[in-house]
């Protein structure tokens, strides 16, 4: 159907530019525009969609470090098994598609960075199944503002796309869906649509902040004439002197004023309108709405600091309270809409949380202490973890108590205390390889034996 077109044209995701349209794209139909219609004004006078709120620095941040987070953790499939664990299937086909090779132009790793981006900024994220019998054998994405979801008059959920000047329906069976925060209907709610007046502010804030300094920081107001009354050109020429000293490279010059003229500045300026405390605002309300927390992207709100083991806490609590929920969706929506309900009962796809200690070295050695002293994990299932090879007899269990093999606890424990009765024997001298110690040395020694023997 060509709907992977739109893959590898990401200005098209966004919708037109200003003029409404794209460079050399033809004329968009009504259906069409109807369905990208995304845009609207807030209360700050801005135009506030996906693409102009990728234009604040910490919606790009919020989005871009999620997205790549999720898309770099990677998927892995499993199989339950006989006796309550579960196997690794890389060879079943679902690890292909969601690990390795999703579609022909992308990796995982970008599909899946591109869909959680998707849902941050749409609140939904479509990719189309194709598929080969019961397999599915690729996802494409679709562009989400091109995407419109309804119900037919059977009830069945139902999307149409438009592609290339057209809008196709396709059945729900042909589309992967993603959907972020919902109130049980059929699509995510957009966090962009109801934050608009938080992104609109936030937008009308840097564009102050931007005409302030471009101006040079020079104050607007008003220019008293005394009792002398301007004509229309001269009111023009005035003007003109004094756009003439407008900007940076003017600061400090000297503007000469007539007999009367006296200029009179409006009394407001950045400090006065709190413009530097409201940007900073901007950013911890902005991460409120994508779900980050402010000092993951560089921003330290008042009384934190960006280090110390509270940081630490930090970033532990919103992996559990913020990202691990959006893992658990999208690993449901894998195993509901691309495996069959057979599959299901014994096949399972799981998102990686440990990925995120890769780089924590540190943190890896305390994780593999613990379970190896404690017969969680083999030798050998930690060498697999870190890539390394197998060794002769690295697949037993141990515990802490001398880290013997588990099924052998028993035994050795009390080959163990023979072992050491013998020796302290031994020590005692009651067997000793060459003569007899004299009488009173024996009796010492026997004595001392008598009373380990009642103390145990």
């Amino acid at each position: 159907m060509g709907l992977g077109t739109w893959v590898g044209s990401t200005l098209r995701w966004f919708g037109s530019g200003e003029s409404g349209k794209l460079s050399g794209a033809p004329e968009e139909e009504p259906t069409r525009r109807k369905l990208a219609a995304t845009a609207a004004i807030d209360s700050a006078g801005q135009t506030v969609n996906q693409k102009t709120t990728l234009g604040l620095p910490a919606a790009w941040a919020c989005v871009r470090l999620k997205s790549d987070v999720v898309g770099s953790m990677g998927m892995g499939v499993f199989e339950k098994s006989a006796d309550g664990g579960r196997v690794s299937r890389s060879d079943h086909w679902l690890y292909d598609l969601v690990h390795e090779d999703p579609n022909r132009d992308q990796t995982a790793a970008e599909f899946w960075a591109g869909q959680v981006a998707a849902m941050d900024l749409w609140g939904n994220a479509y990719a189309e199944k194709e598929t080969l019998g019961d397999r599915v054998t690729a996802l494409t994405p679709l562009a989400p503002h091109l995407m419109q979801v309804t119900r037919n008059r059977n009830n069945e959920r139902v999307y149409l796309f438009a592609d290339r000047g057209k809008t196709e329906e396709l059945p729900a069976d042909k589309v992967f869906h993603l959907r972020g925060l919902t109130l049980g209907g059929d699509v995510g709610l957009s966090a962009i649509e109801f934050g608009r007046r938080t992104l609109g502010g936030a937008m009308a804030a840097n564009k102050t902040a931007s005409d302030t300094f471009r101006s040079g920081l020079q104050a607007a107001g008003f220019m008293e004439t005394g009792s002398t009354n301007l004509k229309p050109d001269q009111r023009a020429d005035l003007l003109a002197i004094f756009d003439s000293f407008v900007g940076d490279a003017m600061r400090g010059r000297i503007v000469p004023l007539e007999k009367d003229f006296k200029f009179s500045p409006l009394k407001m300026n950045p400090a006065e309108v709190q413009l530097l405390e409201s940007r900073a605002w901007d950013v911890e309300e902005i991460c409120r709405w994508f779900g980050m927390l402010p000092m993951l992207i560089g921003h330290a709100a008042k009384g934190q600091t960006m280090w110390g083991s509270g940081i630490e806490q930090l970033l532990l609590g919103w992996q559990t309270l913020l990202l691990n929920p959006l893992l658990t969706n999208i690993q449901q929506a894998v195993k509901k809409q691309l495996l069959s309900p057979a599959e299901r009962k014994k096949v399972y796809p799981e998102i990686n949380r440990e990925a995120l200690m890769a780089a924590d070295s540190a943190a890896r050695a305390a994780l593999y202490s613990a379970f190896g002293q404690n017969g969680v994990m083999t030798r050998g299932e930690m060498r697999a973890r870190e890539n390394l090879p197998a060794m002769p007899g690295d697949d037993f269990l141990t515990v802490q108590s001398n880290l013997v093999p588990l099924d052998q606890l028993g035994a050795v424990a009390a080959s163990a205390d023979t072992k050491a009765r013998e020796a302290l024997v031994s020590w005692l001298g009651i067997s000793l390889p060459s003569g007899n110690p004299d009488a009173a040395e024996l009796e010492r020694r026997t004595a001392i034996i008598n009373h380990l023997s009642k103390v145990n």
